[in-house]
């Protein structure tokens, strides 16, 4: 007999999906000290990677072990997806707004259905069709594309915004081969291994070190990684244990909620009710697809 998940594992998956979204408010004092988003990826994904690889060592050692040839998939994951999406997501972010950053970002998953198909040979049904129209339509209200052809955000910004949906997507087509292998903790920490190792060769955070004489510098990190990063990922991860991915996806939505009203609230983010309806659209795209997600698990 299978029960139904309690309130509990529900209200963790959702503080999980809201902690991705405060991630605006650590990035912003980071910009204002200085430092560009490349740098900016490169401060989450080291933090990120020391706390989770402390989690391993004091609780979870024996997951630490691997097969060495699963680590090219590790460092795909870190590089071409977490290092990547996290970069255009930041961009975004620096040259517009919270709110387009995040819808942008929430493309991923038709992206993910998209490459499904190619690589994993998914079907492609009616439901995921509307979900990708949907999707289309309400990004090109949010950018100003519709109604009237009234373009309001410039192509670069656009462009890099659907480009960290993209390499969101490549997170699960890296990291789905080694799925059944090892936990989601094992995998999370080993590609922001990576991660921190590529954004370390890459950019100039220690030409930067004398900006982390400012405590607000320290406090932003910090929580960049604790609570939109390591804290996020556990209390997400904690409820998807009981809960179907796809209705654990459907929870999660509440990021780019959570988002763009850190946004408007805190960041002066302006929305009209052109963008409103863009981003419930884009929402309502990622539910269709973890839906229909959710009812193949059912009937498997």
């Amino acid at each position: 007999m299978v029960t139904e998940p309690g309130l509990r594992v529900y209200l963790m998956t959702i503080a999980g999906a809201a902690c991705w979204g405060l991630i605006g408010l650590f990035i912003a004092p980071l910009y204002a000290r200085g430092f560009t988003a490349w740098d900016v990826v490169a401060i989450r994904g080291i933090f990120s990677f020391i706390f989770l690889l402390l989690i391993m060592f004091l609780f979870y050692r024996e997951q630490l072990r691997t097969r060495l040839k699963d680590h090219l998939f590790f460092a795909s994951a870190g590089i071409f997806s977490l290092a990547l999406f996290n970069y255009f997501y930041f961009e975004v972010f620096s040259q517009s707004s919270l709110s387009l950053a995040v819808t942008l970002l929430y493309t991923g998953p038709l992206f993910v259905t998209i490459l499904s198909r190619i690589f994993f040979k998914e079907p492609l049904t009616i439901r995921k069709g509307w979900a990708l129209a949907f999707a289309i339509t309400g990004c090109a209200f949010v950018v100003g594309l519709l109604p009237l052809g009234s373009q309001s955000i410039p192509g670069k910004t656009l462009f890099m915004g659907i480009l960290s949906g993209f390499c969101y997507a490549l997170y699960s087509i890296f990291t789905k081969p080694v799925t059944k292998r090892y936990s989601a903790l094992t995998i999370t920490t080993y590609t922001f291994f990576y991660t921190s190792i590529f954004m370390l060769l890459t950019s100039d955070i220690f030409g930067k070190v004398d900006k982390f004489q400012y405590a607000d510098v320290w406090i932003s990190a910090l929580l960049l990684a604790l609570v939109s990063t390591v804290a996020a990922y556990v209390l997400y991860t904690s409820g998807l244990k009981y809960l179907e991915a796809g209705k654990a996806s459907i929870l999660a939505t509440i990021e780019p909620i959570v988002a763009v009203l850190m946004g408007v609230l805190f960041l002066h983010d302006q929305l009209h009710g052109w963008q409103v309806l863009g981003i419930v659209l884009v929402l309502y795209s990622a539910i269709l697809v973890a839906g229909g997600r959710s009812r193949k698990l059912n009937r498997s």
